[in-house]
């Protein structure tokens, strides 16, 4: 076997890491005379080769149904077993998941798991779900990654048991695997993974694999402590903002203050005189200065005189945009979905319900602001260090702007604190700039360049704007006979490399999913979606279209079933026969929540049920108002996610994405005034605090379907079951986001 050339971890304290810079550091990171196998076994496509985003060539990606030990298992002779994490942990916890995931299937004992996050290499390590690309997101990691290594620690586990047989001489039906160990009962012998290692690395990778029977998981379902959770306790775990390289320099940027600016004109003479500046250059992002420390380049940075050309840059107030949102809805749309004739069945049915959604520009705001490190190595290529979420397209990115290939490109993927889509731009944005500051530059001094939160939260790259208008019709029955939806807001794929994956003909499916695919039995349905372009940049937030789609629909829903005269948990059951899970988790919240139980005055309890990436979440709300002030009491979730890989885990992610969803009802918002940002740190994009968080109960329903992700499915349902809440409370609707609680004072 070949030993497999690993980029390693910065090993280090919290304020100062360092990484292999060599070839020879590097495999001598891997050791020796372990299970370290690194043979990849022939190359092949389960979307086919395709044009690597940024990355100039095509690309076979591996597919998922080779057992790989080589790829994703390492098990050293002093017994521990590291397991490669092909994607990015920034904070969701995969890595705990798919640990456990190669943990079962070995027989290890959960004491031995150490993580390692993998190189940049799409061919051994892209998302099974995207095709030929490297790259975290859409809550694909342990789906797709979930029959990838149970055959990857099935086959490293059989290779033990052959290592096991060429030493002891007997069959390998008479060896047993349990907690690490290898026993023969009937000589009384037995190894540990550790002491057999190197005589395994030396087995035949088997091309068929064996795997458990779900009734025979011990790790899987049960209740561990997270990998990272002694790392991130004391300070070891190694984060981007962490990254310190001998003689590096700091770079803040200054960019446009609308949208679409560029620079027309610099006087950095101030700029240059601060104590501790070293360079300022220009790059079509905007002006960077270069410092000694951060401190400096951001003095740098405020001395700048900086003349912007705005002949080209959004100069609207989140009011006009608005207007003109309202206005596109008038006019007919690029159909999204349509069923039967809803415009004429709203003529011809009962009572009509009609209703406007607005919701705005949301930052993404991760605790850890964005930051990357690069450095150039003496023979021309560069070492990038971040947080990278996709490193196939930020590797395309830096090669093109560094004018050299991405294979000279390497990304060393570390901790990230927090992301919610920030670090997951199409472009990616923050490798580029720092790429081209550094092309700016003699190149002979690593760069790390740095977000203060301000930039942050001015940046751009926001969760888009939206507008929804719906007109719905209640048949004789009391059913829903029709509807129609509108949809405006600025498409999130048009023009990225991800156009071809998810714009079905003219329409963008991430605007409209959760409304062109809803679940409801509604014979006339009708979704309309209008682009809405602006210089604003935008981007995918925690859960995507969801986190205005969901709202839209599980309110109207509710308004639906008041003018029915129907409860809303059995009006929506009665709209989603023929999806189980749906029901499942919408009949288990509203059992443990006790929902339509008497409540006493100024209290309420509303519903809301909710898919998105194959999960699906039903969340009840308690609420209490007085004096128009909203508190959410508790919030009951009910959740089917699959396979529950680490309860704990899933339990934890509910209770974020609730968090999450909460804040952006409450209070989160991005406002213009003439085109420029009106928030700037978190006196102004005010997060969720410890006494806005409510009581969560998390109840994950049983299944042996296979895994689903739950970093993002926790965030749609919230906003309506609040919103819903407050209804049951009041009589009065809140239906745009963040609520406007000064309504609930006018009559």
């Amino acid at each position: 076997m070949y030993a497999m050339t690993m980029l390693r971890q910065p090993e280090a304290s919290p304020n100062v890491a360092s990484a292999p810079s060599t070839r020879r550091d590097l495999l001598k990171a891997g050791g020796a005379g372990a299970l370290l196998l690194g043979v990849m076994f022939g190359p092949g496509s389960r979307a086919g080769a395709e044009e690597a985003a940024g990355g100039g060539k095509a690309i076979a990606a591996v597919p998922g149904d080779t057992p790989r030990p080589n790829a994703f298992v390492r098990i050293a002779p002093d017994n521990t077993v590291t397991v490669i994490i092909k994607h990015l942990d920034k904070g969701q916890g995969v890595t705990t998941g798919l640990s456990t995931i190669v943990a079962e299937e070995l027989d290890a004992d959960w004491s031995q798991i150490r993580t390692e996050f993998a190189p940049a290499n799409a061919q051994l390590y892209n998302n099974l779900d995207f095709g030929p690309v490297q790259g975290t997101g859409g809550t694909t990691s342990i789906h797709n990654s979930w029959p990838q290594l149970r055959k990857a620690g099935a086959a490293a586990r059989a290779m033990l048991v052959a290592a096991a047989v060429d030493v002891w001489k007997v069959p390998a039906s008479e060896i047993t695997v349990e907690r690490g160990v290898l026993r023969h009962r009937k000589s009384g012998r037995k190894a540990t993974f550790g002491e057999l290692a190197e005589r395994a690395a030396r087995q035949p990778v088997p091309t068929k694999v064996r795997l458990k029977d779900p009734k025979d998981f011990k790790l899987i379902g049960a209740k561990l402590h997270r990998v990272d959770n002694v790392p991130k306790t004391n300070g070891t775990a190694v984060y981007a903002m962490d990254i310190r390289r001998p003689n590096m320099l700091t770079a803040v940027m200054q960019r446009p203050t609308r949208f679409g600016g560029t620079v027309r004109s610099v006087d950095d003479k101030a700029a240059r005189a601060i104590k501790g500046v070293v360079d300022v250059v220009t790059v079509p992002q905007g002006v960077a200065v270069l410092a000694e420390n951060t401190w400096a380049a951001c003095k740098g940075r405020d001395a700048l005189r900086i003349e912007w050309d705005d002949s080209k840059a959004e100069m609207r107030s989140s009011a006009e945009m608005m207007a003109d949102y309202k206005k596109a809805a008038d006019t007919p749309g690029v159909v999204a979905a349509k069923a039967g004739d809803a415009p004429q069945a709203l003529k011809t049915s009962g009572k009509v319900v009609r209703a406007e959604f607005s919701f705005p520009f949301l930052a993404h705001a991760p605790m850890e602001t964005l930051n990357a490190t690069v450095e150039r190595a003496a023979d021309g290529s560069y070492d990038f260090y971040a947080g990278s979420q996709n490193p196939t397209i930020e590797q395309g990115v830096a090669a093109a702007t560094l004018g050299t290939t991405p294979d000279k490109v390497r990304v060393h993927t570390v901790w990230a604190g927090g992301s919610f889509g920030r670090r997951s731009s199409p472009y990616g944005d923050y490798f580029g700039e720092l790429a081209a500051i550094m092309a700016r530059t003699d190149q002979k001094r690593p760069i790390h360049l740095v977000y203060t939160r301000e930039d942050d939260i001015k940046a751009g790259n926001y969760r888009p704007m939206f507008y929804h208008a719906v007109e719905a019709a209640l048949d004789k029955d009391g059913t829903i006979a029709s509807w129609h939806h509108k949809l405006v807001g600025k498409s999130l794929i048009k023009g990225t490399p991800f156009e071809a994956m998810a714009m079905k003909g003219e329409v963008d499916i991430t605007a409209v999913e959760g409304v062109s695919n809803t679940p409801y039995a509604i014979p006339n349905h009708l979704v309309e979606w209008h682009d809405a372009p602006t210089a604003v940049p935008v981007l995918w937030w925690r859960s995507v279209g969801h986190t205005h789609t969901a709202h839209a629909m599980e309110v109207m829903i509710d308004d639906m079933a008041h003018a029915a005269g129907r409860k809303p948990v059995d009006f929506r059951l009665a709209l989603l026969k023929g999806h189980p899970r749906h029901i499942g988790v919408l009949k288990l919240a509203a059992e443990k929540a006790g929902f339509g139980k008497p409540m006493p005055a100024g209290k309420g309890q509303g519903v809301a049920v909710h898919e998105s990436f194959n999960t699906y979440v039903a969340m009840v709300a308690d609420v209490t108002v007085k004096d128009a002030k909203v508190k959410v009491d508790r919030i009951t979730i009910a959740v089917d996610c699959g396979v529950p890989i680490n309860p704990d885990v899933i339990r934890a992610q509910m209770e974020g994405g609730a968090g999450f969803g909460l804040g952006a009802a409450l209070r989160n918002q991005v406002t213009f005034e003439n085109g420029v940002v009106d928030q700037a740190n978190f006196d102004t994009y005010e997060p969720l605090r410890m006494s806005d968080m409510p009581i969560i109960e998390v109840h994950i329903v049983p299944s042996a379907e296979a895994p689903t992700g739950v970093g993002e499915p926790g965030v749609p349902p919230v906003a309506p079951a609040v919103s819903n809440a407050i209804f049951a409370a009041t009589g009065k609707r809140l239906r745009s986001l963040p609520f406007d609680f000064d309504s609930l004072k006018r009559a």
